[in-house]
């Protein structure tokens, strides 16, 4: 930034020291050439730009004494030698906090803050989830040679700030209570972190999307690969190219918020009367019960997808720079209602809706593999990001054939980027050359249950405290028992071995059905879950058998990616497009428990290492 310019903007905030910050944007926005603030390049902020202007508004602050300072102890550390190098990853502040812990490189432990809160998505500092890594590992927190954390929060601030100089008065709801937040934590990351942990060893930042990277590369099998990230946004970040060999990570190519495909798809998530940053994969789920009837009204009015897979969305449609809201009465008058509550009828036009944007969505995750694919040349993809979750668009990315295979982050959201940057950290930082050299033969990742286990005691002490009627059996009677059941058509909670980390039950902590049960789906559904008729069921199967099922020739470890039943299976149906319940029960093929309407599935496929790995 020019000086002038950067002495102008802390002068204008000095002489409003006593009203709203607010009121500084408005004077500065007013002041002649004030918009060389943002270093367009390209229509995009320039890497430079980001970090100057990032520099003058934490300086602004500072001398404003808007914030207090969380000061920490000065203590001298005597330096011990550590056998094993420990970095731990967190994620947190926003939602689904996590963390990661990783020993010489390997994953020792990774969860989710919401498996011990018990809270979905909790976004608060991972108190338990690091004490539960640090106990799996068996070492003190003094024994962590260093902390990372997933994302750069003076970056974050900046783009919040440039977005409501923009819009300006209007996101004065937005800034005034998002600055209170920034105010309490995001601007004082590794002092919060020391003073929760009483941590006194060194905290480090990663970039939001280079940490989706990371744990989309480290932890596949490949050596040399195109990485793919795609979320709502990082700090500027909402999409980014990279690729990946001998260990190091390159980002190529980034798109810029606001435009973006997670806020798009968040967007119809909000409209068809899902939450946002959880019912997304509901609305996946939808769509396959309507018609792309709006495609071309998506395509149209909201949103220009470029050759490259990168997206411009037309913000007069769009409320979230504005208001706590993603879309706009200008959005819902576009559709011709309002946003559905969650409460109302799911009709055909909503159905019709669901379908017209995954339609979109798989269109554009298409068209950014491919430029990928051009820009990289790699033989094979890893993906991670929110937007990575979703199955569809995943499926038919693996069955387009422009990458040999394409290996996905289980946790693809923020909770997978605890273990990212931790990963990312370790190897810019402590990785030997050897490590960094060395030729991958198997995927880091294994099995992705790196949760907590519970042992035969501690279950049976549990039990014994609350009165609980059970009845011990051996493993081999166990499993003949549950067959039994399944076959008889009973439903089974089973809690076996280590918790998943990421959002999809792998068999650790999951509800079993018998797949041939036409009416297994509604059961589960209504009468156990409580949740939505259409939602779909995923089929585990054995790896050695998922081609005799399903039209898929590879493994599906992980339930991302989605594949038709095989069309032998398959049964004729009369679909009744008005009345989701009797669509849903109808019986599509002599699978019909997992059979979704469009004869798709949720496919995981079940290895025999992985069945022993979850087995108590």
């Amino acid at each position: 930034m020019n000086p002038d310019y950067r002495e102008r903007f802390i002068h204008l905030a000095e002489q409003y020291e006593n009203v709203s910050f607010v009121d500084v944007i408005e004077k500065f926005k007013r002041e002649k050439d004030a918009y060389k603030l943002y270093f367009k390049k390209d229509e995009h902020y320039s890497e430079y730009g980001h970090q100057v202007v990032a520099e003058a508004i934490i300086e602004t602050i500072q001398n404003l004494n808007l914030l207090t300072s969380q000061k920490t102890k000065s203590v001298e550390i005597k330096a011990e030698p550590k056998a094993s190098t420990y970095v731990l990853g967190i994620s947190a502040f926003y939602h689904d906090a996590a963390t990661a812990l990783i020993k010489d490189g390997e994953i020792i432990a990774a969860a989710q803050e919401e498996r011990f809160t018990r809270i979905k998505n909790d976004p608060r500092f991972p108190e338990k989830a690091i004490n539960y890594c640090l106990e799996e590992a068996k070492i003190s927190l003094e024994q962590v040679s260093s902390i990372a954390f997933y994302d750069h929060p003076y970056l974050t601030l900046e783009r919040i700030l440039a977005t409501q100089v923009q819009v300006f008065p209007k996101g004065s709801e937005i800034w005034k209570e998002m600055f209170v937040k920034w105010a309490s934590t995001k601007l004082h990351i590794p002092a919060l972190i020391r003073s929760y942990l009483d941590y006194r060893g060194d905290v480090y930042i990663v970039d939001h999307h280079q940490s989706h990277a990371a744990s989309a590369y480290f932890p596949s099998p490949f050596t040399k690969a195109a990485i793919l990230t795609v979320d709502g946004v990082g700090e500027w970040a909402t999409a980014t190219i990279g690729y990946a060999e001998n260990n190091e990570i390159k980002i190529l190519k980034e798109m810029h918020y606001p435009n973006s495909v997670g806020l798009l798809y968040s967007a119809f998530t909000y409209y068809t009367g899902f939450k946002v940053n959880e019912g997304e994969y509901k609305l996946m789920g939808l769509a396959p019960y309507g018609e792309p009837t709006y495609v071309g009204i998506i395509k149209e009015k909201l949103i220009t997808i470029h050759e490259d897979g990168s997206i411009t969305l037309n913000m007069e449609y769009f409320g979230f720079n504005e208001k706590f809201c993603m879309i706009n009465e200008k959005f819902e008058a576009l559709f011709g209602d309002s946003a559905r509550q969650k409460d109302e009828k799911i009709t055909k036009k909503v159905m019709d809706i669901a379908n017209s944007i995954q339609v979109v969505t798989n269109e554009i995750i298409l068209k950014m593999a491919q430029y990928a694919k051009k820009l990289t040349g790699a033989d094979y993809l890893c993906m991670a990001g929110g937007v990575a979750l979703n199955c569809v668009a995943n499926g038919k990315l693996l069955r387009s054939g422009i990458f040999k295979d394409v290996w996905i982050q289980p946790a693809a959201g923020d909770a997978g980027s605890a273990l990212g940057c931790a990963l990312e950290l370790y190897y810019t930082k402590f990785a030997t050359a050897q490590q960094k050299q060395a030729v991958k033969r198997s995927c880091a990742q294994k099995s992705s249950y790196w949760g907590p286990a519970y042992s035969r005691d501690e279950i049976k002490s549990y039990l014994d405290t609350y009165q609980y009627k059970y009845v011990e059996l051996n493993p081999s009677k166990r499993n003949s028992l549950i067959a039994q059941y399944l076959a008889d058509g009973k439903i089974i909670g089973h809690f076996s071995g280590r918790v998943e980390y990421g959002p999809r039950a792998l068999g650790a902590r999951s509800i079993l059905g018998d797949a041939r049960d036409e009416q297994a789906q509604s059961i589960l559904n209504l009468k156990i879950k409580f949740r939505e008729s259409f939602r779909p069921f995923a089929p585990t199967v054995l790896e050695e058998e998922i081609s005799t099922y399903f039209d898929i020739d590879r493994p599906s470890p992980y339930m991302l990616l989605i594949a038709d039943v095989r069309k032998e299976r398959w049964l004729k149906t009369h679909p009744d497009q008005e009345d989701i319940i009797q669509t849903v029960n109808q019986k599509r093929s002599d699978l019909p428990a997992i059979t979704h309407i469009d004869y798709s599935a949720r496919i995981q496929s079940i290895a025999k290492m992985i069945i022993q790995s979850i087995t108590i």
